[in-house]
């Protein structure tokens, strides 16, 4: 009776969306920021910033040392006279945390002694320093040469070049408490040409702007829970932009200690802003939470191949082909909070896990925005947010299009036998179980969410790599044929391209989770990798068969 109260009460992910959600917001979570200055990239330009911009005669990096040393004496200055604490960053690998930028700070945890600060400085209401950490990192800067010049041969001076080259250098963070951002760092290598990070969490900025807004709200760890007016949160989550982060960096610029000076930006000498990870989260707050755990951990049970390179093609919308670098698989890991599912493409993930044990949490990080086919500069924020955004919603589009498929009796007989069309045309069957209709069902799944269709050339190469079996264009064709006739498919008009009907989708998606998650199951249960459960009640069934079987003396004699 408990079991069959329990099926009766499964409840799908396309449930929980469509009618159990207390609150969806899409927002912008931890933002990654590159700062460098666009004209000292090459040594050409650092001899030219010390000759032609500070008017040395001889390009010396003693004239770099000098500069660098007073921005370190800056920086010393400014703390001892704002009273703010220096922390000292233990040098250790930059490495640690998968899916992470290799120079982030994440790995070394600096941000656990800061909390503390952070939350004294949350009290006073007021933007400030909170405390300066120090750190030796790697990273890309200028160091020098001795070369000869024809004209310096001739003179006996002395000339350098300059290259990029990576080393361990001191690095400073400014960790900050804006009024408008909340938490939030500058970094600032005290090296030429001084490349620098900054970094703040997009949610926190949502929460300061909609307590000003009068918007009520129930907090996340790292999100809402609730809002009171959720329409006006969102529109605040989706206002945000370029400009918003110009304004915070001027801000802050304008109040830090730096290498550079004005007269060295009115010469054009200042940093530019570029994405290096960026976060976009959808959060779905659940109206029952207590039932949130068991309905995620199934729903991470049931796309575990979410990270195919087919499954990433449609998440991101980009088209991946044979020679596409990058790593494309799926990783399940478990924390002390549950379940979550990480799936990679190329230097990017598409996440997925239960927040704070009552949201869905689905998260798209960006660590290389080439990868969308977006610029770097911070001006194409809000394309890169649309793309993400997209990725997040196809996601929950393709995790949601596996449940919900059951099919009654009446809807599959026409299917699984021959039938006549209302024209009087013969539509051959698609039974259940035979090789060729189950690649065929199977490819039709990989192409759920093609936006643009799909044509007898692009479904045959799934079809045949499915059934690992030689697969003509004529084959293909009477295949279609069948499918237009049982109404699983329609030929857009003036084309060659067909798109799944809402039965077609039904069909395909139960034909393949029937075949691949239960009867598969099912006809190994006697094999040693089958779940112990299974094989002790197969084996029982098999007990009882060979009981009826003696008892009406059906034996075939030996």
């Amino acid at each position: 009776m408990s079991s069959r109260l329990a099926r009766a009460n499964t409840v799908t992910v396309n449930d929980v969306l469509d009618g159990h959600t207390l609150l969806r917001i899409d927002c912008l979570d931890r933002v990654y920021l590159t700062t460098y200055v666009p004209n000292l990239v090459v040594g050409g330009q650092v001899v030219s910033f010390l000759t032609q911009h500070e008017g040395a005669p001889i390009p010396s990096p003693a004239l770099l040392d000098r500069r660098g040393q007073q921005f370190r004496r800056a920086v010393m200055s400014f703390a001892e006279a704002g009273d703010i604490p220096i922390l000292d960053f233990k040098a250790k690998s930059d490495k640690g945390r998968p899916g992470m930028p290799a120079d982030s700070p994440w790995p070394e945890r600096k941000i656990d002694k800061v909390t503390p600060l952070m939350r004294k400085a949350a009290a006073t209401g007021r933007s400030q320093v909170v405390a300066i950490g120090a750190a030796q990192e790697y990273q890309r800067v200028f160091t020098a040469t001795k070369t000869a010049t024809k004209t310096a041969t001739e003179t006996g001076a002395v000339w350098f070049s300059f290259t990029r080259v990576e080393r361990r250098v001191t690095c400073y963070y400014f960790y900050l408490w804006d009024t408008d951002f909340g938490p939030a760092f500058f970094k600032i290598c005290a090296y030429f040409p001084y490349p620098g990070k900054i970094w703040f969490n997009g949610h926190e900025w949502a929460k300061r702007q909609a307590l000003k807004a009068g918007i009520g709200f129930t907090e996340l760890s790292n999100g809402f829970a609730s809002a009171t007016d959720p329409a006006a949160l969102q529109n605040i989550c989706d206002s945000f932009g370029p400009g918003h982060i110009t304004v915070f960096a001027e801000r802050w610029w304008a109040r830090l200690p730096l290498p550079f000076t004005p007269a060295d930006r009115q010469a054009g000498y200042w940093w530019a802003i570029s994405m290096r990870q960026i976060e976009m989260a959808t959060t779905i707050t659940f109206t029952a939470p207590r039932h949130a755990r068991a309905f995620f951990e199934a729903l991470a049970a049931d796309n575990l191949d979410i990270g195919r390179p087919d499954n990433m093609e449609i998440i991101f919308n980009r088209q991946v082909r044979a020679t596409t670098k990058g790593t494309f698989r799926t990783a399940i890991d478990r924390d002390n909070e549950g379940i979550v599912v990480n799936a990679f493409y190329r230097h990017s993930r598409i996440t997925y896990y239960l927040k704070d044990r009552r949201a869905l949490r689905v998260e798209t990080v960006i660590n290389d925005t080439y990868a969308l086919a977006v610029l770097r500069r911070i001006d194409h924020l809000p394309d890169l947010i649309a793309k993400t955004r997209d990725a997040n919603r196809r996601l929950l589009a393709t995790i949601g299009v596996g449940q919900g498929c059951v099919l009654v009796s009446p809807a599959l007989e026409p299917i699984t036998r021959p039938t006549l069309t209302e024209g009087g045309r013969r539509a051959p069957a698609l039974r259940f179980g035979d090789p060729r209709v189950m690649a065929l069902t199977g490819a039709l799944c990989l192409s759920l969410f093609a936006v643009t269709g799909f044509t007898n050339k692009t479904l045959r190469g799934l079809v045949a790599r499915l059934l690992g079996a030689p697969y003509s264009a004529s084959q293909m064709t009477y295949d279609l044929r069948r499918l237009a006739a049982k109404g699983l498919i329609h030929r857009l008009e003036h084309s060659h391209t067909y798109v799944l009907t809402p039965d077609g989708r039904r069909i395909a998606i139960f034909y393949s989770k029937l075949h691949n998650r239960l009867l598969r199951s099912i006809t190994a249960a006697d094999q040693p990798h089958a779940p112990p459960g299974l094989r002790h009640a197969m084996a029982a069934i098999d007990r009882h068969v060979e009981d009826y079987i003696t008892r009406a003396r059906l034996r075939p004699a030996a």
